[in-house]
C-alpha cells in the first residue's frame, strides 16, 4: 500500500517558515494597509493568497474574482477532475477546440521539457498510474512493477509525441497520457499574480502549490522565507528572499509508493525509475511556472548538468540541499 498521504501529488517542500529575523508573508504591522487572506483547496492541495489592501470590500471582490479564476482552470487542467479538459484528453487521446489556457499551459510544459532534455517531461502519467497500480495492491512486490511493465509504460511517455495547437491537441500514441502537476500549480500561481496586478495590487503574495511574490512585503522589504527540511521539519535549511519573483520546491521525501521508500513521485521518464538525488531541490524564477516545472526537472538531474543548463536560462537560481545535509546555491548564469 502506499506509505505516505499526500495533499497533492507534488508537495511543496520549501515552506514558508517562522526564524529569527524572518517574517512569515502574513506578518504586518499596525501601520500597513488590513491585511486580507484566502486558503483553500487548489488542484488537490490547498492554497492562499495574502494581500494588504486599504479597501476591505475592493479586496474581497478581487479575492473573489481569483478564487472564480482558480476554479475555472481548474475545470482545465485538474487531473483530479473526472470533467476537466486535462481528463477528457487522456480519456480520448485528443482535445478539439481547446481553451487558450490549456494551449498556452502545454506549450510552456513542451518548451521547458525541450530545455531539459525531456527530463520534464508532461507524459509520465501512465509511469504514475503502473506504480501507482502496483503498490496499491496488497503484498505487491517490493522490487517495484516487472521490467517489462515499466519498459511497456515507458515506450508511452515522450513530450515529443504531444502535439499541441490551437485547434487541438493530440496524444500521438495510444494509451499516452498527461499530467500538468508539475507545472500547473506555477501556471495558476501566475495567472492569479496577473488578476490581482491588474486589480491595482502592487504587493501581494500568492502561493497555490507554488510561491510568487507580487513587489515586495508592505513594509518595503522583500518577502522572507525559510526552506523546511523534508526530512525534519521545522528545521530550515536555507533563507530567501522574493520579491517579483517566485519560489518553488521539490523533494523526494514527499510522497512514495511503498514501505522502503525506493520509489517516490519523482519518476525518471528515461529510466522509469526514482534517483533519490538530492533530499530538495528549490528553484527561484521570474515566474512560477518555470520554477515549478524546473523543480521538478532539476529533482531528477545531478548537480553537475544543473550547473551547466542554469546558464542558458535567465535570472534562473537554484537551491539543493544534499543527502548528507550539505546544501549549495547555484546562482543564475
Amino acid at each position: 500500500m502506499m506509505r505516505r498521504a499526500m495533499i497533492s501529488r507534488r508537495r511543496v517542500l520549501g515552506i514558508f517558515a517562522a526564524a529569527p529575523g524572518l517574517a512569515l508573508p502574513g506578518a504586518a504591522s499596525p501601520d500597513e494597509a488590513p491585511l486580507v487572506t484566502w486558503r483553500g483547496p487548489v488542484l488537490g492541495g490547498l492554497g492562499h493568497i495574502t494581500l494588504h489592501h486599504p479597501d476591505r470590500r475592493a479586496a474581497d471582490r478581487l479575492i473573489a474574482a481569483a478564487v472564480a479564476e482558480i476554479s475555472r482552470l481548474e475545470a482545465q487542467c485538474s487531473l483530479w477532475r473526472e470533467d476537466s479538459h486535462l481528463s477528457e484528453l487522456n480519456r480520448h487521446g485528443v482535445l478539439v477546440a481547446p481553451p487558450p489556457e490549456t494551449v498556452e499551459l502545454l506549450s510552456r510544459a513542451l518548451a521547458i521539457a525541450a530545455v531539459t532534455g525531456g527530463v520534464f517531461d508532461p507524459t509520465v502519467q501512465p509511469l504514475w498510474k503502473l506504480y501507482s497500480s502496483h503498490f496499491g495492491v496488497r503484498d505487491a512486490d517490493p522490487g517495484g512493477p516487472p521490467r517489462q511493465a515499466v519498459e511497456a509504460a515507458l515506450a508511452l511517455v515522450g513530450y515529443r509525441d504531444l502535439l499541441v495547437s490551437r485547434d487541438r491537441v493530440l496524444l500521438g500514441k495510444r494509451g499516452m497520457a498527461l499530467t500538468l502537476n508539475g507545472i500547473a500549480q506555477g501556471y495558476l500561481t501566475d495567472r492569479i499574480v496577473a488578476l490581482l496586478r491588474d486589480g491595482g495590487i502592487a504587493r501581494t503574495l500568492v502561493d497555490l502549490g507554488e510561491t510568487r511574490a507580487l513587489g515586495t512585503h508592505p513594509a518595503g522589504r522583500p518577502w522572507h522565507a525559510v526552506l523546511d527540511d523534508p526530512e525534519a521539519p521545522g528545521r530550515g535549511w536555507a533563507e530567501v528572499e522574493l520579491a517579483d519573483r517566485a519560489l518553488a520546491s521539490s523533494g523526494d521525501a514527499g510522497f512514495v509508493f511503498d514501505e522502503a521508500g525506493r520509489f517516490t513521485h519523482l519518476l525518471d521518464p528515461r529510466t522509469g525509475r526514482s534517483p533519490r538525488l538530492h533530499r530538495a531541490v528549490s528553484v527561484l524564477a521570474p515566474e512560477a511556472a518555470l520554477a515549478d516545472a524546473l523543480s521538478t526537472g532539476f529533482a531528477l538531474m545531478p548537480e553537475s548538468v544543473i550547473a551547466a543548463i542554469l546558464p542558458d536560462l535567465q535570472d534562473v537560481e537554484v537551491l539543493l540541499l544534499r543527502h548528507d545535509g550539505t546544501s549549495v546555491r547555484l546562482p543564475a548564469g
